[in-house]
């Protein structure tokens, strides 16, 4: 465990500085845009009410109000997700990558070790994990913050207040960054837990064979998601509503947990036997 738990820190630290400028990054563009949006709603509404005499009450009834829900949803919000997300998925390759590509070939050091070679693809892929989960923490940190520049830009008359709780569920994608219960919550990062584990997989059998090895690799990754999918696919073409809600549910939790087993064990055999360096 703790030669574990030294890797993980290892591969946390080569990616700390990237991280930081991607939560600074994030801060600066939302703040940024929550600022932008609100003073320009209240541009729009003091030159409307000047130019037609009209005062708040006039306004409000021909306009409507603004809500935290709009901030949500503009592209600000959705430019600053976005590129948390690009920067991780082009990390998830380049954390496998950089150790055959960079300016020594670290992947010799790293097989070496004195540890299990699971411990360096659990290091890897949970490092992923954290890194995602340290991004919506930040999030959730950074919206009620958001929420009191909203309103304290925005008068009482000109707004309609929703809980944060709300304001997230109405959103167009945050509420499924932040399900609203827990359950949920392992639901979709459970999934985006297996799906990392599929991908890693697919990159070893490249590394592994090279040119044969993206093949082997994508058809790798597209038989997963057929064997996680496939109770539903044979319910839907071959029984159609043979099996009740909650046993759909816990036969897709078995598949998901008969793949990522897979997922582990081939990529654990590929790094102790096929890969090359």
């Amino acid at each position: 465990m703790n030669k574990f738990l030294k890797l993980l820190n290892f591969e946390l630290n080569r990616f700390k500085k990237i991280y930081i400028v991607l939560i600074l990054l994030t801060i600066v563009i939302q703040i940024t845009g929550v600022i932008y949006k609100t003073l320009n709603y209240m541009n729009d509404v003091n030159d409307t009410m000047r130019e037609t005499s009209i005062n708040a009450s006039e306004y409000v009834s021909q306009n409507g109000t603004m809500d935290f829900k709009t901030i949500l949803n503009t592209s600000w919000f959705f430019f600053s997700v976005a590129l948390c997300a690009a920067a991780l998925v082009i990390y998830l390759f380049f954390i496998w990558y950089r150790e055959w590509f960079g300016k020594n070939t670290f992947i010799y050091r790293l097989l070496m070790l004195p540890t299990s070679r699971v411990n360096i693809y659990l290091s890897k892929a949970l490092t992923i994990f954290l890194l995602v989960l340290g991004l919506i923490a930040i999030q959730l940190i950074l919206l009620p913050i958001e929420n009191f520049i909203f309103k304290a830009i925005i008068p009482t008359e000109f707004r309609i207040d929703l809980k944060l709780v709300d304001a997230i569920r109405l959103s167009d994608y945050l509420h499924i960054l932040i399900p609203g219960s827990f359950l949920t919550f392992l639901i979709f990062y459970g999934l985006g837990f297996l799906a990392v584990t599929i991908l890693f997989t697919g990159i070893l059998f490249e590394r592994s064979f090279r040119l044969k090895g993206i093949i082997m690799g994508g058809v790798y990754c597209i038989l997963s998601v057929i064997v996680f999918f496939a109770p539903l696919l044979i319910e839907t073409f071959f029984m159609p509503n043979f099996l009740y809600p909650i046993e759909r549910f816990f036969i897709e939790i078995i598949m998901g947990i008969v793949v990522l087993i897979g997922s582990i064990s081939m990529s654990v055999y590929l790094l102790k036997n096929k890969v090359t360096v």
